[in-house]
């Protein structure tokens, strides 16, 4: 059932309240003083919830969470100390073995160059030997030659001697045309 339109607040379509001046409850004095006893229990209890459980847990939270923080910075601090150090040694160990590589070179090299000299030095021998020998057989190849050649010169002496003379020239006259 509806209440009567008299009895109804202006524009809103609730029913007045019973003592009647309209208007809302906040601003009705009479109302007051237990609105703010209300207040006042509900700021306490929130307080008291806020200071006793919601802001220690909250401040435990961020100094736990700094604490790790801290924590982590210090453990990557000392890592990267760590990495450093790992670093500088494998840079040491770097420059020992490229010392040593270029050393192995370096003898390698050398060992390599000896061996190349004594190789040459033993070719050179053998063509010296080689080149004597044959210098040897081109001597006694002339010799023989040369023996030949006093004796093909005295037939071919003697040959145009008697061609041109009609008559045989003798050994004394060759021999001594010869020294001549």
């Amino acid at each position: 059932m509806q209440a009567p339109a008299s009895e109804m607040h202006e524009g809103t379509g609730a029913p007045a309240p019973e003592g009647g001046a309209g208007g809302l409850p906040q601003f009705d004095l009479a109302m007051w003083p237990g609105q703010m006893a209300w207040l006042l229990i509900i700021f306490v209890v929130v307080l008291v919830l806020m200071s006793r459980v919601f802001v220690p847990r909250i401040g435990g939270t961020i100094a736990e969470r700094e604490g790790k923080i801290e924590g982590d910075v210090v453990e990557a601090r000392r890592l990267k100390d760590e990495a450093d150090s790992q670093a500088a040694a494998a840079q040491a160990e770097m420059a020992q073995a490229r010392a040593r590589a270029m050393k192995l070179a370096g003898d390698a090299r050398a060992k390599a160059a000896a061996e190349l000299a004594a190789r040459l030095a033993e070719e050179e021998a053998k063509l010296s030997e080689a080149g004597a020998a044959a210098e040897a057989r081109i001597a006694t190849a002339r010799d023989n030659a040369m023996a030949g050649v006093s004796t093909i010169a005295s037939d071919a002496a003697r040959a145009i001697v008697e061609k041109l003379t009609g008559k045989a020239a003798t050994a004394a006259e060759l021999g001594s045309a010869g020294r001549a």
